[in-house]
């Protein structure tokens, strides 16, 4: 019976670069994976397509054997006989690609069994403030409901030590472990689900769930200089992981409200002033209005409509420190 073509076993053009064939493989390898498939004869023909899979990227992935393969054909293209006899897994390329299939099949179940811990969510608050608390910063209190560890089980999800067994399927390890050709390889316990024991009497306040809901009360210093959009980061404030995994982060997303008369113009406080005529032509002294009260400036003579003037230091403090901007106001001349 004669063999099909290797571009074609991997539905590949014959100038296929070395990253889409290795797509096109890894694609293949998990769709045909004997171990995905039930029944004898629907794993029987699994086989069979992985080998063939596997023949064919084993020839194409190595640049001697593709330019023997294309000159000669299948006479030239494997030396050292068909399905796994001629792989060398010493070099790099395709036994990379069998790692990441690996993982990709079985995830984090062959670093260890008792289950996999994994991390828990990060959650976001959105936190509106006032623009005055924006230019100077506040201390904020929040309360966040998230998943935390169960204190009453320590994260068993048992009434007690004794309530835990281990599972007899897999002994305790939560893994299945079996040979697949050359390769030995593991499998979260479907028994146990991966966790390697039983929980014979769960926790009566979790319920054996590991994890309790309940607000939290948590402090969050708000820079001075922060404006909407920008967020903070509180590390492990997050739900806390399944398994006694570790916690996620709490991420504050801010939004300033609008002010009445201010406007924030980078580092700047903005606002307008209205000035009569007279006081445009021969200057004279009007009162503005601060963050922090009411305070006098200078109108000098000849002022124009819109011209600007400015207090020095009284803006926003720079996140990054050092810098702190101006009170900023636009002449408006109002004509009678």
């Amino acid at each position: 019976m004669s063999k099909r073509d290797y571009y074609e076993t991997l539905g590949v053009d014959r100038n296929v670069s070395d990253d889409e064939l290795k797509k096109a493989y890894r694609k293949l390898a998990r769709q045909h994976h004997p171990d995905l498939h039930t029944g004898e004869q629907q794993k029987k023909s699994a086989e069979e397509k992985f080998k063939e899979i596997n023949e064919a990227y084993e020839t194409l992935s190595d640049q001697e054997k593709r330019k023997r393969y294309d000159m000669f054909g299948h006479a030239g293209g494997q030396q050292g006989g068909p399905g796994f006899d001629g792989f060398d897994f010493g070099r790099g390329g395709f036994g990379d690609v069998f790692n990441d299939i690996f993982e990709d099949f079985f995830g984090q179940a062959r670093a260890g069994g008792g289950g996999r811990t994994e991390r828990g969510n990060d959650l976001q608050y959105n936190l509106e403030i006032a623009f005055e608390e924006s230019v100077y910063g506040k201390e904020a209190k929040l309360k966040i409901p998230r998943w935390e560890l169960c204190t009453d089980c320590k994260g068993t999800g048992a009434k007690s030590a004794t309530a835990i067994k281990p599972c007899a399927s897999c002994k305790g390890a939560g893994q299945i472990r079996f040979q697949q050709g050359f390769f030995s390889v593991s499998r979260p316990c479907g028994q146990c689900e991966g966790t390697g024991h039983f929980v014979t009497e769960p926790c009566a306040t979790c319920q054996g769930r590991q994890r309790v809901y309940k607000e939290r009360a948590i402090a969050v210093h708000i820079p001075a200089g922060i404006e909407t959009g920008m967020r903070l980061r509180l590390s492990n404030e997050g739900e806390h992981g399944p398994n006694g995994g570790p916690p996620g982060d709490l991420y504050v997303a801010i939004t300033v409200k609008p002010h009445q008369i201010f406007q924030r113009k980078g580092l700047d406080i903005s606002c307008d002033v209205p000035i009569n005529l007279v006081t445009a032509v021969l200057g004279g002294k009007v009162e503005v209005p601060t963050l922090k009260g009411d305070t006098v400036i200078k109108v000098p003579p000849g002022t124009q409509h819109d011209k600007v003037l400015r207090i020095k230091g009284l803006g926003i403090p720079s996140l990054k420190g050092g810098t702190t901007g101006d009170q900023i106001y636009t002449m408006k001349i109002q004509i009678p």
